[in-house]
């Protein structure tokens, strides 16, 4: 699969401000051991550190940064995803920008972090942009997750979501270009590591439908489209011993890149 086109990318990219306040109640957050190994290039004592959230969206990822003592920015383009990270987050330093424009002084922050959120950058721009701020020797990295269908009911709610929810651990390893992520720019940056920390999320078959609405492929869905879409999940859901009644655990996982600004 290749990476998003242009086109596609503004009008998924866009999609995510008329449901913000869900996107921050269902959408699942990261482990603060992915965040630790993303950071570990500048240092093991992150309230020492200046990090810049970046496509911060509601705040998911700020929100631990912040717990872990990190001085933290977040910039983030949607002006309702961003009021919305203000509203949860009122004591944060969060700005309107995007990763083509970063509102921040040159060499001003330690680390750049990116969850759920570096496929929709122009890379082209954003890397030197990103590279911009960065102290030398600062670290760049991206957070993604993923539904681990290596377990056989998740490989189903793959197929009954049609790919239109959370992206398949399996496509995360096999199809990583569709994120524009092999090495980042090597005149910027040294190698990029990779490494996936498990990330198990308690839902229930509501509140994971919930969540599968808030992913841009079914935002951008005609009303009919989209209902017909979840309508499938939740029966797929109600017929499964795993998650007909009550709560369970979906099995995810967090896959991070980091590489170290030269």
């Amino acid at each position: 699969m290749s990476r998003v086109d242009d086109d596609e990318r503004l009008l998924r990219g866009a999609s995510f401000g008329a449901v913000a306040q869900a996107y921050a109640e269902h959408r699942p957050d990261y482990p603060g051991t992915a965040v630790r190994w993303c950071l570990a290039p500048v240092g093991s004592d992150v309230s020492r550190l200046r990090v810049l959230d970046l496509g911060a969206g509601t705040g998911k990822l700020t929100a631990l940064l912040t717990a872990l003592g990190a001085d933290v920015t977040a910039v983030e383009p949607d002006p309702a995803m961003l009021a919305e990270l203000r509203r949860v987050l009122p004591a944060v330093n969060a700005l309107p920008g995007s990763a083509e424009g970063i509102p921040v002084p040159d060499g001003s922050v330690d680390a750049v972090l990116c969850g759920q959120a570096m496929h929709w950058f122009n890379l082209e721009v954003a890397l030197p942009e990103i590279a911009r701020v960065l102290v030398r020797g600062g670290v760049l990295a991206g957070l993604w997750n993923s539904d681990d269908d290596r377990v056989d009911w998740v490989a189903g709610l793959q197929a009954a979501a049609r790919g239109a929810g959370s992206r398949a651990l399996t496509a995360w390893r096999t199809q990583s270009a569709y994120y524009g992520v092999g090495e980042f720019a090597p005149a910027l940056f040294g190698p990029t590591d990779r490494a996936e920390f498990p990330n198990a999320q308690l839902r229930t078959a509501r509140s994971l439908v919930a969540t599968i609405a808030t992913h841009s492929r079914v935002l951008v869905m005609t009303p009919a489209e989209r209902a017909d879409l979840l309508a499938g999940v939740t029966d797929y859901l109600a017929g499964r011993p795993e998650t007909a009644n009550g709560e369970f655990t979906v099995p995810m996982i967090t896959s991070a890149l980091r590489a170290v600004r030269l």
